[in-house]
């Protein structure tokens, strides 16, 4: 192999993404393969099967090592803990018939472009993968896979105007377009046979032919065929369930893969084409009237009105505008940093409106195409989900191990015990091979599902939708919950609730809302009138609720379809508004907004360019009120600017600051910069809105609280109005203390500080929101040292801990309650650090920047019923948080379910165990009726009806186990299967000491009952005849004996008094006797037992190959059962269940919890140092890069962190 390869062989893709995967390099070799067909052909296919289960072997086995250029089979392993492996093929793509002059050839835009550097030559070939439906193509200078179907990171915004402003050439096109593939995001439906073989594949069902085939060697036909159509069913449901859910994915992304575009060619003018010809450089000219975007694009020139709801869940129109052609030598996306997303058109998003510039075509830029979209992005993480880690599903496996060891153990007594009896080969191996049929339930994972879809139903009757069912367990363990502010805890609109102007830096008297008379004229009510992005969409004004609200206390309306003509400039669409008819008299014909800098989260603001009609040009500011007035001039800001803030603040309400300042005759302005547009200016006032809480918030939070689960908000609003909706909510009690973190860059240096200061409510307009006087110090140590204090912070505090204090981080999460001003990709960072701290973590938003946290939580609830809920696997059809304790009970009773139905899957199998092997010991074995009746009639009716019990109505403060290898279910599962031993065991024993008893006439101990005597000996004459001949005839078939009739009946019964115990109601489900369709199956099961226990009738008893007992030994056999059920009924109630029992053993025992939080928790308890109140720490370390970590998942719409896509 040498040094060489092996150095080559090994890459990362993706690297620091979310789909991050390890890459390596193979080259397939002639005799290998030929030796693994031999194999395949050897082993019946088995080889076959199981390379299909683990592509790595087969790639080891057909392939040798080599660096990854030479590679023809490439091994990909992802880097998450569950190191998924799977196999490509490496595919050559030429690009000779398109290049066919040296002329046409790199032109292809750029020497610096990935399509140059990926065409070897001579050959014109490229090499490329394609993973999880992105193509990657082999960079020859980089030797190294990258990424096509995006426009490269490197360029700036002048190179993008410059190089793509006017297209790209025909032949250029043409190869981007072969190496790239088309623009398509293409779910094709998976045919039916595809699908059903992949199922029938899966080694569950593998397991389950290899039981079948030899049931049908044992003719033990009816359970075989009853099996078999059972397993139909489950996957003809499972394949029609992936079929449908395939034929939705399918729809819901055809419509955009096939629209009509419009490009600029570069020399050859503009061309119309279908839009899967579109590769990334292509430049789009958006005409009037509504588009679909087939692609992600930059906008270049123009401005563009946008409806993300597809994306966002908020059907709020953005406006977006075109990428400034600044001279930096910074890439395009670091230039604009957050602000980027405004320039780009998502893919899948529809263009309401276009307004053009002076250069009179609205045109944008490829950004990316295909599934290297917003959208496609989108639709990828539903055909990839994230693997579940979830320790109910590792166990289960480690529950089959040892199921599978303790068969092995049984196979080894089987062997021994019939081949020293002198057996045949073929039949010892035979009964071998049983054992592990025995054991092992096949119908265990049917078993598991059927609770799981009972849960569904019973969700989805409450109005909870749920696309990842494997997640309803995980609803069980939740231990925290983020919760968004608007439009989840709160009231999706605001209402406007008063203005307080500001003139010659005073504030003036307070209009409240509704007003009884009209506002004055003023700049004030200008910048109300124009200062927002609303727009009119089929006949209503649209836009932010905010900006609505705004809008509408003016009385003015918005004439958008005007044209405006300034000085120098031409004819261009701009928003005019004007008095409306409710308008007594007004001063001005109206106002025209010449240009938006739309709101942006990170700089907490937006800005107009207005002009009154033959007036002025001006420039109004509104955002969040701190930002604002930063931007103003000090002169202009009120003296008590901060007090008055706080007074609304600590009450609830929503603050907006307004601002405005003139400008200079004669500057266009589309030349001006942000920067310059925002600053010097004059601060208006305080817009005050009122965001209601929703009527069920305080209820749900409040049974949350109760059952001791955490609630947390995650807002992008301000740190007051949070922390009072916090407390207005429930989320603070009115005794506890709230503590504001506070970090800080320090100008000019790297280090940056964090202080703790207490956040002080104030009932007047004057206090400052420090309070220092002793009585608040004492109550503030009072409520700390009894721990009842809360950690606020706000975005930009959490970013700076995250890099600057990553030690303090996780102390400051335990008792963290109120995170304002966050961005979507810290929410998503948030939530991944909570997990850090091993809590189970849900996420409740409205689906709006909530995506990446909804995905990356262990629950994410999105309360939006838009398409962007796709990303999260719970969607709530009530728009209130109501459902998130309702989720959490029936998660719990799911997973209470799972382990109800492992237990008993396990007693039942250990139980049919223990009997069989009992019996082989007399070469015995239960006959095939009475494995029958066993498997179909008791298990498969109890597997089906046990899971419908429904979940507890109160959610009581302790979590159900997390575990299946927990001591109270191993020793639960233990001693049941000690009692059940027992009881076969003694059975068996007692059954040979009675003086009745015969060995070899099994109709001695009827032989004294009436007139039966003449009819059994004649009988018995017969069986003995039957077996001298090795005929099994009807009469008997050589399973009869006392001790199989016995070891069966304690046997089956025993299955009903293990499902009885077993079914476990309080405190996570509902009493057993509420589930009346599995009580009245138990008794219906239960009496035919009995039945069988004490009826006589020789034809049943035969079919059932049972033998006549005397009533003394039956009654015998009834009272063995009553004491196990006493037995197994009192070891549950009073060891099992005992909670208090298995608390004081922990104590006893000292047994501390695992949990990363809980450790912390015992070590901060310890410490009088904490919180450190008052003070201000310096960090002198160089900040930590986090760019990587901050994401989540990353979404390019919504995550906040771009430089990590």
């Amino acid at each position: 192999m040498g040094e060489y390869p092996a150095k080559n062989h090994y890459a990362q893709l993706n690297q620091g993404e979310e789909n991050e995967m390890e890459i390596f390099g193979y080259k397939t070799q002639d005799c290998r393969k030929a030796l693994c067909i031999a194999g395949y052909i050897l082993s019946c296919g088995a080889l076959l099967l199981l390379f299909y289960w683990k592509p790595e072997w087969d790639v080891w086995a057909n392939c040798i090592r080599c660096s990854l250029e030479e590679a023809d089979v490439l091994l990909l392993r992802t880097t998450d803990e569950f190191r998924i492996y799977s196999r490509k093929t490496v595919i050559w793509i030429s690009v000779s018939s398109l290049i066919k002059s040296r002329s046409d050839y790199p032109a292809t835009a750029e020497e610096e472009s990935i399509f140059s550097k990926a065409i070897m030559k001579p050959s014109l070939q490229v090499r490329s993968i394609q993973v999880q439906k992105i193509r990657y193509v082999w960079n020859i200078y980089a030797k190294e896979f990258q990424k096509v179907g995006v426009l490269e990171d490197h360029h700036t915004c002048s190179s993008i105007h410059a190089k793509f402003g006017s297209g790209l050439t025909c032949n250029e096109q043409n190869v981007r377009r072969v190496i790239c593939g088309p623009n398509t995001i293409d779910v094709p439906v998976i045919p039916v046979w595809k699908l059903l073989i992949k199922e029938v594949l899966n080694p569950f069902y593998v397991f389950q032919l290899f039981s079948v085939c030899l049931w049908f060697a044992e003719d033990y036909m009816e359970y075989a065929t009853a099996i078999i159509i059972m397993s139909l069913l489950s996957i003809s449901l499972t394949v029609y369930d992936l079929r449908q859910q395939s034929v939705k994915l399918h729809r819901l992304v055809e419509s955009h893969n096939n629209i009509k575009v419009t490009v600029s060619r570069n020399k050859e003018g503009v061309q119309e084409l279908e839009s899967f010809h579109l590769v990334p450089g292509d430049t789009l000219i958006l005409k009037e009237g509504k588009t679909l975007l087939p692609c992600d694009a930059i906008l270049i020139s123009g401005q563009c009105i946008v409806n993300e709801s597809m994306l966002t869940g908020e059907s709020i129109p953005v406006t977006k505008t075109h990428l400034p052609q600044a001279d930096s030598f910074k890439p395009w996306r670091m230039h604009c940093a957050e602000d980027y997303k405004k320039h780009v058109l998502f893919c899948g998003t529809e263009v309401i409106q276009t307004k053009a510039d002076d250069r009179g075509v609205v045109k944008a830029v490829v950004l990316r195409t295909g599934f290297n979209t917003a959208k496609g992005d989108l639709v990828r993480s539903i055909l990839y989900p994230k693997p579940m880690n979830f320790k109910l599903y590792r166990d289960a496996l480690r529950f089959l191990m040892c199921l599978i060891a303790f068969a092995a153990i049984g196979m080894i007594y089987t062997v021994c015990v019939f081949a020293l009896n002198g057996e045949e080969a073929g039949e010892v191996v035979k009964k071998a091979l049983d054992v592990i049929t025995i054991a092992v339930p096949p119908a265990l994972p049917a078993a598991l599902t059927t609770g799981i879809i009972y849960t569904q139903r019973r969700l989805t009757k409450k109005g909870i939708f749920c696309i990842s069912p494997q997640r309803i367990n995980m609803c069980g363990q939740l231990n925290l919950i983020c919760f968004d502010k608007t439009g989840t805890l709160t009231e999706d609109g605001l209402d406007l609730w008063g203005l307080l102007p500001s003139e010659r830096s005073c504030f003036q008297d307070i209009h409240s809302f509704p007003v009884d008379h009209s506002l004055p004229w003023g700049p004030v009510f200008k910048a109300m009138a124009v200062c927002h992005s609303l727009i009119v969409w089929e006949g209503k004004i649209q836009g932010d609720p905010l900006d609505v609200k705004m809008f509408e206390a003016t009385n003015w309306v918005i004439d958008d379809c005007s044209g405006h003509q300034t000085e120098g400039q031409r004819y261009t669409h701009a928003t005019v508004v004007r008095p409306g008819p409710k308008v007594s008299s007004a001063p001005v014909e109206g106002v025209t907004i010449l240009h938006q800098f739309p709101f942006s989260s990170t700089l907490q603001r937006m800005s107009v360019i207005a002009q009154e009609i033959g007036g002025e040009q001006q420039v109004f500011t509104k955002g969040a009120p701190e930002m604002v007035a930063m931007l103003c001039r000090a002169e202009t800001v009120p003296s008590n600017f901060e007090s008055k803030l706080l007074f609304y603040t600590v009450q609830g309400f929503r603050v907006i600051g307004l601002a405005c300042k003139s400008l200079q005759a004669g500057k266009q302005s589309t030349d001006l910069t942000r920067e310059e547009v925002e600053s010097d200016l004059t601060f208006l006032g305080l817009l005050i809105m009122e965001n209601r809480l929703k009527r069920e918030t305080k209820s749900a939070l409040e049974e949350l609280s109760a059952a001791h689960i955490r609630s947390v908000m995650v807002t992008g609003d301000n740190i007051q109005t949070a922390v009072t909706v916090a407390k207005n909510a429930g989320m603070i009690s009115p005794m506890n203390r709230v503590i504001l973190v506070e970090g800080n860059k320090i100008p000019g240096s790297f280090s940056a500080s964090i202080s703790w200061k207490p956040l002080e409510e104030n009932k007047t307009e004057d206090y400052g929101n420090l309070d220092d006087d002793s009585q608040a110090e004492r109550r503030t140590g009072l409520a700390l040292g009894s721990g009842q204090y809360h950690f606020a912070m706000s975005g930009k505090s959490y970013q700076i801990i995250s890099q600057h204090f990553r030690h303090l981080l996780p102390k400051l999460l335990l008792n963290g309650t109120v995170f304002a001003r966050m961005s979507p990709g810290q929410k998503s960072s948030l939530v991944e650090e909570f997990q850090k701290l091993d809590y189970f973590v849900g996420m409740c938003g409205d689906g709006a920047n909530d995506c990446g946290a909804l995905k990356v939580a262990h629950a994410g609830i999105s309360l939006s019923e838009q398409e962007a809920s796709v990303a999260s696997p719970f969607t709530s059809q009530t728009p209130s948080i109501a459902c998130v304790p309702e989720l959490i009970r029936e998660g719990r009773a799911a997973l209470i379910t799972s382990f109800c139905m492992f237990k008993y899957m396990a007693l039942y199998s250990t139980i049919q165990y223990l009997g069989v092997l009992l019996l082989y010991w007399q070469l015995n074995s239960f006959g095939n009726y009475q494995f029958l009746f066993q498997d179909l009639a008791i298990t498969t009716v109890i597997g089906v009806t046990m899971s419908f019990t429904g979940a507890y109505p109160k959610l009581v403060p302790y979590r159900p186990p997390s575990q299946l290898i927990s001591p109270p279910l191993l020793l639960s599962v233990v001693l049941n299967i000690l009692f059940s031993l027992g009881m076969q065991i003694f059975g068996f024993v007692v059954v040979q000491e009675q003086p009745w008893y015969s060995k070899t006439d099994i109709h001695s101990a009827c032989l004294s009952v009436n007139t039966h005597m003449e009819n059994s000996s004649s009988l018995s004459s017969l069986r003995l005849y039957g077996l001298r001949d090795g005929a099994s005839g009807q009469v008997d078939n050589g399973y009869k004996s006392y001790e199989n009739t016995t070891v069966w009946l304690l046997s089956t019964i025993n299955c009903l008094i293990v499902a009885l115990v077993f079914s476990k109601g309080k405190p996570f489900r509902q009493p057993i006797y509420t589930n009346y369709v599995f009580i009245l199956v138990l008794l219906g099961q239960l009496g035919i037992c009995l039945f069988l226990v004490f009826a006589d009738i020789d034809d049943l008893y035969s079919k059932m190959d049972l033998v006549c007992t005397p009533t003394s030994w039956r009654i015998s056999m009834v009272i063995m059962l009553a004491v196990t059920l006493a037995v197994s009924l009192l070891a549950e109630e009073a060891v099992i269940e005992n909670r208090p029992l298995w608390l004081l053993l922990k104590k006893t025992f000292r047994y501390n919890s695992k949990s990363h939080y809980k450790r912390l928790q015992r070590v901060l308890e310890q410490d009088s140092a904490w919180p450190p109140l008052n003070r201000t720490f310096f960090s002198d370390s160089v900040a930590i890069s986090i760019e990587g970590s901050m994401g989540g998942h990353s979404n390019p719409t919504f995550d906040s962190n771009e430089d990590a896509l």
